[in-house]
């Protein structure tokens, strides 16, 4: 079977992509690349600079629904990747301070999770995964 690598990026439908873009940059920290004003679709490139992951946020012209659910069959949330334990409490921290609602850390037996939502509701997560 061929191998393939970790994503080389993330796009999500929005509903206001200069708002989302904002967002992403302050919360997240990640850098404004590019927008292309598109015939049925707004988009602006994100980059992730220490990992590379580009992040597209896509304006539709047309929206059939106006709030993401993850209920709904498509995506159910996306999970990034932190080194330490104490990386989700500086997440924490860093969420408190910018008013992201945030779970509290939450400890299982393989890890813990983080879990925020972005303005259109995508619900988002920061991992750690717990060593052996």
């Amino acid at each position: 079977m061929p191998n393939f690598g970790a994503p080389s990026h993330i796009d999500l439908s929005v509903n206001d992509a200069e708002s989302s873009a904002q967002w992403y940059c302050e919360v997240l920290g990640l850098r404004r690349v590019r927008r292309a004003d598109l015939e049925n679709r707004i988009m602006i490139v994100l980059l992730h600079q220490a990992t590379g992951l580009v992040i597209g946020l896509n304006q539709h012209a047309s929206v059939p629904v106006t709030t993401f659910d993850d209920r709904n069959v498509g995506l159910d949330h996306i999970g990034f990747s932190v080194g330490e334990r104490a990386d989700l409490d500086a997440w924490e921290a860093q969420l408190t301070s910018l008013n992201v609602v945030h779970s509290a850390p939450q400890d299982t037996a393989n890890g813990a999770a983080l879990v925020f939502r972005d303005p259109d509701n995508i619900q988002l997560e920061f991992w750690w995964t717990r060593r052996p």
